[in-house]
This record gives structure tokens, C-alpha cells and sequence, in this order.
């Protein structure tokens, strides 16, 4: 007779015994859970948890920014109107860090073809930085009275390494400007050895400016003219040149491959300027950047722009008259109370010896022709320039007088003042006041001229 093998539970039984345990094991995680579910540490991981998921899962809400491509300024809401320049339909949307998550992979790519150094850079002190360097000699210097008055206004010359913004209404000059510029510095009189000078159009041929030159008697050997929009391709380019300064004719015409969005838009304007900033700083070529303007006198593009480049150039004029003026509103490397006037003929710009001339007209010295004139002194950066004011009243006129080139709210003052004070009975009369030449006197010392004016009147 055979002994029977001890008792040993079937499987199922096992499985029984297994699941029963599991479900106890469930319910006391669960009462645990819950007895404690007040608590402050378990409560916080599972908020940071949560707050993870959501930030990286679809549940995370986009920031999103609507910009306006007229002016630059942003809305945390769309409008059909900008508020700023009131635009109609310009406000684009915008949403902050999405095109750089999307060029993550491409972002160290982008910028292989920008030079780096052969040497880490670090901290030194300023006697390592300034020993041997003539400071007087750093600039790069522009000769000839074109050169001599750009120079005024950039504070005594190119500084090597800079970025420069160039802003003016269409037609006013610009590109004729750099053009110019570019010849000066190719030509290097009183530098030393000639270097190349690269001027870059993204809209026009070579051969457009190369007859614009021509018309402008530019013969220079050393200027050297591109045109492309893309910045990878423009400075792989210029690199076998080592050109002594560049010029980019314009930001908003010029684009980068990694980045989404034509050429123009936001993001496009901010990463070019950004990408051209570190080339000027890495090779210390000068940079020089033409931009577009809004109906505002605003540079186009986002107000960053401003903020990178190192000098912020505008050239001002009217198209109807011939003489153009060039202030600077930023310049790191100068003072920004600097004036330089230039008279557009058929063969470029030219300098200006004596601006007052332009500001003043001939008369003959009849009385009844010199009525309603006054001449202003006053001073714009290390200048004097005298300034005619023209008056005109007309009485029984109903509406309100014009006002051109000065501040409308002064001449409502000035014209209230002459009247409380001085007794002119200028209540039914439209006053009429021009500056010639479309000179903007924004200075207070001209208001004696402007009260004389309408007194002769």
C-alpha cells in the first residue's frame, strides 16, 4: 500500500489565498491613505506632481502674446486696432519661446558659422585690457567733410566691434547714406593698409547698386557688393574677405533658416540683430543694419531691436527739399546731442559747411516783407544754427491755425500768453507758424522769435 504525499494546497487555492492577500494589502493602503491624506509633505509631492504633468502635458495653457508688426508693441489680448499706433488689423500672435523649443535640436547648428575664439575667455582686469591699446587711434577714422560730419554724430569715428542701426522714412536717404559710408571706409585714407568693406542688399540686385554707385561716382576697389537675405549664407561669404566693416541693407529683409516665420516678422528681427551682435563682437567688425520705419517714426520690428544694437541712427528730412539731417537717439560710445547735415544733390549726399544758410531766406529789407519774421539761435549738440520762424494771422478766420516744426502745445501757450499779457486780440484769428526748411524747434530758446513773429503780424 502506497503512502500518501503530504497535503499541499492546489493551485487554485493558491491563487485564492494570493488575490485575498492583495485586496487586504489595497485596503489598508488605502486607510493609510486616507488617515494621513491632511498631511503637509504628502500633500505638497503629489501638488508638485500634478503641477509637472501639467506643465509638461497638454493641459498646460500656452502664454500667448499678440504683437502688432507695425510698431512692435504687445497685447496680452487681440484688437483690431493697435493702441499704440492705431493700426488697423496688424496684431499678430505671438507665443513666447515656441519657435526656440522648436529649433532646440538646430540652436547650437544655427550658430557653428559664427567664428568662436581660440581661447577661453576669461575675467581680466582693465590694466590687461587697456595696456598697449591707443585709445586715441581705436576708432576707425572718416576723412573728407561727408565723413567728418558722420563722425561728429557717431562721437569721433567707427568704434571696431559695434552694432548700428539705421532708421529713416522711405526715400529719405539711407541707402545712399551707407553707400557712401561704405567708400569712405574701404578707402581707409590715414588707416593704414585698404580693407575690404561688404555692402549686403536683400532689396536690390548687384547690378542696381552697382549703378547707383556709378551715379554717385563711387569707384572704390575694395567695396564689395552681395546681395542675399540669408544670414548664414552672407557671412560665410564675407569671412575669406575680413572685411573692415559691413553693411546690411535691410534687418527686415533678412531671415535665419533655424528659426520658423518669413523674413520681417518678431522673432526673425531679434534673433538676425542678436546673431549679427556676436559676430561684430567676436570678429570686431563693424555692423551697420538699415531699417524700415512705421508710420509712428519708429523703427519697425519688436522695441528689443533698440536695445541690442549699440547705436540707433535717424535720418530726417522732407522729399520735397533737398537737405537731410542724421541725429543719433542711442550711442554707447558718444554723446547723442550731435547733428550732422547733408544736402541730397545728383551725385549723393554732401556736408553741409554752414547749416545756417539752409535754415534762412534772402529778403530784401522792405518792412512789409520782413512782417511776420524772426530768426531763432539756438544750439543742437556743440552747434549754433540760426532758424527763421514765419508767422501769419488771418482774422475772421474760423478754424485753428497750422503749425509746422514747432510743438503745437508750446505755440498754443505762446500765443496765450501774448494774448493775456501783451493784449494782441488774437481770439478771432488763425495763427499760422512754420519753421523753414522743415527744421523741428523743439528748444525753448526759440520761443522769443516765435512770440516776435506773431507780434509783427
Amino acid at each position: 500500500m502506497q503512502e500518501q504525499p503530504p497535503y499541499s494546497p492546489s493551485s487554485s487555492d493558491e491563487d485564492k489565498s494570493k488575490g485575498k492577500g492583495r485586496a487586504e494589502g489595497k485596503k489598508s493602503v488605502k486607510e493609510k491613505g486616507a488617515g494621513r491624506s491632511v498631511g503637509g509633505k504628502d500633500e505638497t509631492r503629489w501638488s508638485l506632481v500634478a503641477a509637472v504633468r501639467k506643465a509638461g502635458g497638454k493641459l498646460g495653457k500656452e502664454r500667448v502674446t499678440y504683437v502688432c508688426s507695425n510698431c512692435g508693441e504687445g497685447s496680452s489680448q487681440w484688437w483690431g486696432m493697435c493702441r499704440h499706433c492705431e493700426a488697423m488689423g496688424t496684431l499678430m500672435k505671438y507665443v513666447p519661446g515656441a519657435d526656440s523649443t522648436a529649433s532646440e535640436g538646430s540652436h547650437h547648428a544655427y550658430r557653428s558659422w559664427i567664428p568662436q575664439k581660440s581661447k577661453e575667455m576669461v575675467p581680466q582686469s582693465l590694466q590687461q585690457v587697456t595696456k598697449g591699446v591707443d585709445q586715441s587711434g581705436w576708432r576707425i577714422p572718416l576723412s573728407g567733410s561727408f565723413g567728418t560730419e558722420i563722425a561728429r554724430v557717431l562721437g569721433g569715428g567707427i568704434v571696431p566691434g559695434s552694432l548700428i542701426l539705421v532708421g529713416g522714412d522711405p526715400g529719405v536717404g539711407k541707402s545712399s547714406l551707407m553707400l557712401q559710408l561704405a567708400s569712405i571706409v574701404s578707402e581707409n585714407i590715414g588707416v593704414g593698409e585698404s580693407s575690404a568693406v561688404v555692402y549686403v542688399s536683400g532689396e536690390e540686385s548687384i547690378e542696381q547698386i552697382g549703378n547707383r554707385a556709378d551715379r554717385m561716382s563711387i569707384k572704390s576697389r575694395n567695396l564689395y557688393l552681395y546681395s542675399s537675405t540669408d544670414i548664414e549664407d552672407i557671412l560665410d561669404k564675407i569671412q575669406p574677405l575680413s572685411p573692415r566693416a559691413l553693411i546690411i541693407d535691410s534687418i527686415q529683409t533678412v531671415y535665419l533658416r533655424a528659426f520658423a516665420g518669413s523674413a520681417g516678422n518678431m522673432t526673425q528681427v531679434k534673433e538676425c540683430t542678436s546673431a549679427l551682435l556676436r559676430f561684430a563682437k567676436l570678429t570686431n567688425i563693424p555692423v551697420f543694419l538699415i531699417g524700415h520705419v512705421t508710420k509712428t517714426g519708429d523703427i519697425a520690428g519688436p522695441r528689443l531691436l533698440e536695445h541690442i544694437v549699440d547705436v540707433v541712427l535717424y535720418m530726417e528730412g522732407e522729399r520735397c527739399l533737398s537737405h537731410r539731417l542724421l541725429r543719433s537717439v542711442k550711442n554707447r560710445f558718444g554723446s547723442t546731442d550731435e547733428l550732422g547735415v547733408f544736402e541730397m544733390s545728383g551725385y549723393g549726399l554732401q556736408a553741409v559747411l554752414n547749416p545756417t544758410e539752409m535754415f534762412l531766406t534772402e529778403h530784401d529789407s522792405d518792412s512789409e516783407i520782413l512782417a511776420g519774421l524772426a530768426v531763432a539761435v539756438v544750439l543742437d549738440g556743440s552747434r549754433t544754427f540760426a532758424i527763421e520762424v514765419q508767422a501769419l494771422c488771418v482774422s475772421g478766420s474760423p478754424r485753428s491755425g497750422e503749425v509746422v516744426g514747432i510743438p503745437k502745445n508750446r505755440a498754443d501757450v505762446i500765443i496765450s500768453v501774448l494774448m493775456k499779457q501783451a493784449g494782441l486780440k488774437l481770439q478771432d484769428n488763425a495763427v499760422f507758424l512754420n519753421v523753414v526748411s522743415g527744421f523741428m524747434l523743439t528748444e525753448t530758446a526759440g520761443d522769443l522769435a516765435i512770440a516776435a513773429s506773431i507780434c509783427s503780424r
